[in-house]
């Protein structure tokens, strides 16, 4: 009889044991949906997305309510009282945040205080609280740093920059204010919070605006505008618009200016109709009716308990009965099942240690890959220009028809592999996902005429003829990604001449269609070249892939550029198409959006003509090369010579300053990293006596992420070694001709 009770109690153990279990697996799944739901809430509300924010926001509520999590609980109401101060209902959300703030100081939740305290602040500053704002943020800081979270900088980055509109808002002081900025840029990340990361640059550009540095305000205003639209955040571009406006109007350009503000009407007032019809939806808002809802709450809990004590007792005599006849199979069977789940969990645990060890490897590999490459290039680039720079010289000095075979094979071979190094930087950055869409405006035909420039050269010397027919009706000048688009097309035209003898290359651009401000462009580069045969067209666009082994030996290259071009254009929002028959040439084609800046003019002409070189300004020019190393020197200098400039050489930057402040210079070409003091400290200590000379950098550094620093320092422009010869004079004489026209 005594084993009998024995086996009823271990029975009813184990189902007790069972149902926890299965209680605890289902909030933790709830725990999940909730947390999902926040998240998604969250970004709604930054992009004014009302309605699914307060469906979001309800659903995550009720289930949160349900499982009394009041962590979750809080954050839904900290959410909701962003969504009321984004609507100006200051009110409703300050009641929200109190709420949120009194069940985190219950659970003693850090993180979670600190979070609605920097939220508490914004609705201050909005209300002109100054002191209390201030107040807050330290409050914030405080308990942020009690939570000792690994992401501290990225959140001290946040409370800088609410810092910083205080400073510009409410105390006037931009140079405070600039001050935070900066502080904020340092650490903030556009991955993990693209929202703030746009507010930043709204600000720097608001802040450049009231310090008269209107270039700066303008780069920073395209950058919140760019990532705001890529984001879908309403507010921001109908605010960054605004902000452009204003800039261009202090500048007394009318034109652009009222462009900006017609396109910020244009949001403003999409941004008027999604509130109208947030405000006409009957709803409840997130926490409307509190007191009614948490009555209704109490009596659903209280009927809801006494049904689940009626349901335990009744299966507990069922159960009880059942067991006395299962009693040996049930027995079995749990011992069955504990052992296949201890083994099972044991696998599962070694597989999980496996999986993130694997996953820790992969990401250093990654960070070594990405080091290696920065590294082991700016080692090539240096030596590699001394190659290029020597033979360019060595070319011009009338050669042996036998000496300039060789030559020609030894400036083939620098060009390949400066080729190769910048094709593996641009795939390095582009898998890391390090590049962003920068928009600005430009003017397309102009843009592809400078393309087809500097591919003129490598076209006349395999006796290609270049046709480029430009849609008359394409707008003068439009806003997007001009670079980028500049990478794709000197990838794919340079390919079609790579591929192509004795024949012709077809570069086409026309108009798909135009609604309102926004245009959609076709763009074909065609051939009649080597071609493609059909079986190696999907794989042409991988890494390190060529039509055929044949074609790698006659043609050289990487493989890289295709592949180059399909992670660009994925990464504005299109996709390449390829038509092509072996031996009969290819087509490539693709189509990309555009905002219209400027509507299309009436063209002078019909054919398209390309432009000619630019003329040489160097002839008499007094030129200063601030370089440490002798070779580079010697090179440098009788590269310019060579076109009847007069050059000079300082072999740092201490002897440079000098030397500008006792000479009367019309360019200086500064090396960076040198003994003493770098390039970048002597152009600032320049810039304090001679704002007006050009600077321009000649380094071999890797640029992928510093041209911020280079162009707030100071320099007017960068040459990366090794270059081109063409382009090197090109951007020289481009300052040279400035200043004559000045003159």
């Amino acid at each position: 009889m005594n084993k009998l009770k024995l086996t009823y109690f271990l029975l009813f153990t184990c189902f007790l044991i069972f149902s926890t279990s299965a209680q605890n697996q289902n909030r933790e799944k709830i725990t999940r949906q909730i947390d999902s739901l926040l998240k998604s809430a969250e970004l709604s509300v930054n992009r004014y997305e009302f309605d699914k924010a307060t469906d979001e926001l309800n659903r995550s509520l009720e289930l949160a309510q349900d499982i009394n999590h009041k962590r979750n609980i809080a954050l839904a109401s900290s959410i909701s009282s962003k969504l009321n101060y984004i609507q100006h209902n200051y009110s409703d959300a300050t009641t929200a945040i109190n709420r949120a703030i009194a069940i985190q100081r219950e659970i003693l939740d850090e993180k979670g205080l600190a979070y609605s305290y920097l939220s508490f602040s914004k609705i201050l500053i909005s209300q002109k609280e100054r002191q209390r704002a201030m107040d807050y943020l330290n409050l914030s800081e405080s308990h942020y740093k009690k939570s000792n979270n690994k992401y501290l900088d990225q959140y001290l980055s946040l409370l800088n920059l609410q810092r910083a509109i205080i400073f510009l808002n409410l105390d006037d002081s931009p140079n405070k204010a600039f001050q935070h900025l900066m502080k904020a840029k340092t650490d903030l990340d556009s991955l993990s919070n693209p929202y703030e990361y746009t507010r930043l640059h709204y600000y720097l550009a608001r802040t450049e605006l009231y310090r008269k540095n209107y270039s700066e305000a303008t780069r920073y205003a395209n950058i919140a505008l760019g990532i705001a639209q890529q984001k879908k955040f309403i507010g921001m571009v109908m605010s960054s618009y605004n902000l452009l406006s204003q800039i261009y109007e202090v500048q007394g350009n009318t034109e652009e200016a009222l462009s900006y503000l017609k396109l910020a009407n244009t949001e403003r007032d999409r941004l008027f109709d999604i509130n109208k019809k947030a405000l006409a939806k009957d709803h409840y808002s997130k926490y409307g009716n509190d007191a009614l809802k948490s009555e209704i709450k109490e009596l659903a809990a209280q009927r809801e308990e006494n049904e689940r004590s009626l349901k335990v007792n009744k299966l507990t005599t069922i159960l009880s009965v059942a067991l006395i006849t299962i009693l040996s199979l049930l027995t079995l069977s749990l011992y069955k099942n504990n052992n296949l789940r201890a083994r099972a969990n044991g696998l599962l645990q070694k597989k999980n240690r496996e999986l993130t060890l694997a996953k820790e490897n992969a990401e250093r590999a990654t960070t070594a890959k990405a080091q290696f490459l920065s590294t082991i290039t700016h080692e090539l680039r240096t030596p590699l220009y001394a190659v290029t720079g020597l033979t360019h010289l060595l070319l011009e000095e009338n050669p042996t028809p036998n000496q300039k075979e060789h030559l020609n094979s030894l400036k083939f071979s620098g060009e390949y592999l400066l080729s190769l190094i910048n094709n593996i930087l641009d795939l390095n950055k582009l898998e890391a996902n390090k590049v962003e869409i920068v928009n600005s405006s430009f003017d397309l035909k102009k843009r592809i005429s400078d393309v087809l420039v500097a591919l003129k050269n490598s076209a006349d010397d395999k006796n290609i003829n270049i046709h480029f027919d430009f849609g008359k009706n394409i707008p003068k000048k439009l806003k997007g990604d001009p670079l980028k688009l500049s990478q794709i097309l000197i990838n794919l035209i340079g390919n079609s001449i790579k591929f192509t003898e004795d024949g012709d290359i077809w570069i086409k651009v026309e108009l798909i269609e135009q609604v309102k401000d926004e245009v959609s462009l076709h763009f074909e580069i065609k051939d009649n070249g080597e071609g493609i045969s059909k079986e190696k067209q999907k794989a042409i666009f991988e890494n390190f892939t060529q039509g055929s082994t044949q074609i790698n030996r006659k043609f050289g290259g990487t493989g890289l550029g295709l592949s180059i071009v399909k992670n660009l254009l994925t990464l504005m929002g299109s996709e390449i198409s390829l038509e092509s028959d072996l031996g009969k040439g290819s087509k490539f084609s693709f189509d990309l959006n555009f905002i219209i800046v400027e509507p299309a003019s009436k063209p002078a002409e019909t054919k398209q003509k390309l432009p000619v070189k630019n003329e040489d300004y160097l002839e008499g020019k007094e030129i200063l090369v601030v370089e440490d190393n002798k070779i580079n020197q010697m090179i440098t200098k009788k590269i310019i010579e060579k076109n009847k400039a007069i050059c000079k050489v300082a072999d740092n930057g201490t002897t440079a300053i000098e030397m500008v402040k006792e000479g009367n210079f019309n360019l200086i070409l500064m090396d960076i990293h040198m003994p003493g003091i770098s390039g970048i400290e002597a152009t600032k200590e320049i810039r304090k006596f001679d704002p007006e000379i050009p600077i321009i950098a000649l380094t071999a550094v890797t640029l992928d992420e510093n041209l911020d620093e280079f162009y707030l320092n100071g320099f007017n422009d960068i040459i990366p070694k090794p270059y081109k010869t063409e382009e090197f004079f090109t951007k020289i004489n481009k300052y040279l001709a400035k200043q004559e026209a000045k003159a």
